[in-house]
């Protein structure tokens, strides 16, 4: 169920993106104004992602809902991979070497879950994307990346992006804990 709650939206996001901005190539001028409302979209979601690791007590890190089910910690420690691994990558810009590569490099990390771990990596992983697409030369955010195995303009990227990350803080509340 967990997971359907999080593939609905990711899958809604990703038909408006395919139908909204096909038809359109962003230019030079709205590829930038695109950045630049994404980084802010980040900002925003990282002080709410910080806020909620902070509201949470350091004993309740390892709780989680249900057996096979992601805890508090590994849930933020996953935001924090979409910041350093998936984030970058979907712009075409490098994936931080800070998480091993495949599926087993993942969820190593994902159980490195401490409070104090998780608000390392989520201020870490935020300056990295940050850093990344913000220096990322304009022209190389006109065309299109490969997401999930589409031809995908910035502008959808970024809707998926943002959406990704608001059903997945959307679905963390520390009154659940």
């Amino acid at each position: 169920m967990r997971r359907l709650f999080h593939a609905v939206p990711l899958a809604l996001a990703m038909l408006v993106a395919g139908t909204a901005a096909r038809a359109q190539m962003p230019n030079a001028d709205a590829a930038a104004e695109v950045r630049k409302q994404f980084l802010a979209d980040l900002d925003t979601l990282h002080g709410k992602f910080v806020q909620l690791a902070n509201a949470f007590p350091a004993d309740k890190y390892s709780w989680r809902p249900g057996t096979g089910v992601r805890s508090v910690g590994e849930t933020f420690q996953h935001v924090a991979a979409e910041f350093y691994v998936w984030g970058p990558m979907a712009y075409g810009a490098p994936r931080s070497s800070v998480i091993q590569a495949g599926r087993e490099g993942m969820q190593k990390w994902e159980t490195a879950s401490t409070k104090e771990e998780v608000l390392k990596n989520l201020d870490a992983g935020h300056a990295y994307i940050k850093d990344q697409l913000g220096s990322m030369d304009i022209s190389k955010l006109t065309g299109t990346q490969k997401l999930f195995g589409q031809d995908m303009t910035i502008i959808q990227t970024s809707l998926i992006m943002v959406t990704t990350c608001t059903s997945i803080s959307a679905s963390s509340s520390p009154t659940r804990a």
